[in-house]
């Protein structure tokens, strides 16, 4: 598809780690991120503020592209209208070797050619979303992404934290 794959290099990396192993490095993560998505079997999962302050959170289709995270939702979900009104968010996941939280903002993407190819990942993962102007539309999607048409996010990040759960083991945190 000709997407570029620029690394992004976090700008302070903290070792968190308490049992004397060494800071882990963020290609650890972002690697993972390159090769299971969209085809591995991975549940993502945004956490939002409600307008009250209450958390909220939910299983969201994500794909890591262009060295970022993008996932999808409904413009009438409880995540979406939370969103439009805190854009602030963490969404979590559990790859191989390493659980992963990546902290940040949330930008709708409107652009029709981002949208355009980020479908084709879409699909390159089993889901059939078809871009349709700013929005995808396909004939499914999981129940929490309430109905069609669904928009896109990207994660703007700013942080991310990271704790081994294969060797070589530790605990990180990277700033961006």
């Amino acid at each position: 598809m000709g997407m570029k794959d620029t690394m992004t290099s976090p700008s302070t990396t903290r070792n968190l780690d308490r049992y004397g192993h060494p800071a882990l490095p963020w290609s650890r993560p972002r690697d993972a991120l390159v090769s299971e998505t969209p085809t591995a079997d991975l549940t993502f999962f945004v956490a939002t503020v409600r307008p009250d302050g209450r958390p909220h959170s939910a299983g969201v289709g994500a794909v890591w592209v262009d060295d970022a995270l993008y996932f999808t939702s409904g413009p009438g979900t409880r995540k979406s209208r939370n969103l439009a009104e805190n854009p602030t968010c963490s969404v979590s996941v559990r790859l191989t070797g390493i659980d992963l939280t990546l902290e940040g903002t949330a930008e709708r993407v409107t652009d029709p050619e981002t949208v355009a190819r980020l479908a084709e990942v879409y699909n390159s993962g089993g889901w059939p979303a078809e871009a349709d102007g700013d929005v995808f539309t396909a004939p499914f999607s999981a129940p929490s992404a309430g109905p069609p048409p669904w928009h896109l996010y990207r994660l703007a990040l700013r942080r991310a934290v990271g704790v081994a759960t294969a060797e070589p083991h530790g605990a990180t945190s990277w700033e961006f």
